[in-house]
């Protein structure tokens, strides 16, 4: 099976930031939304998409 190098470092990265903080699923999205608070880009927030209803 071939191994991409991109999505490899993706989840290297990912791991290594969920074992900061001992993979407290809370404290790793406290973290994500403080780092958000600091950025110099605006955040983009959707309203979701209804889903299509099926043909009878």
């Amino acid at each position: 099976m071939f191994k991409d190098p991109i999505v490899e470092e993706v989840r290297a990265a990912r791991q290594r930031h969920s074992a900061r903080f001992n993979h407290d699923l809370d404290a790793i999205v406290a973290d994500l939304k403080e780092k958000q608070r600091h950025m110099d880009r605006p955040v983009v927030s959707r309203t979701p998409k209804q889903p299509m209803r099926k043909a009878s």
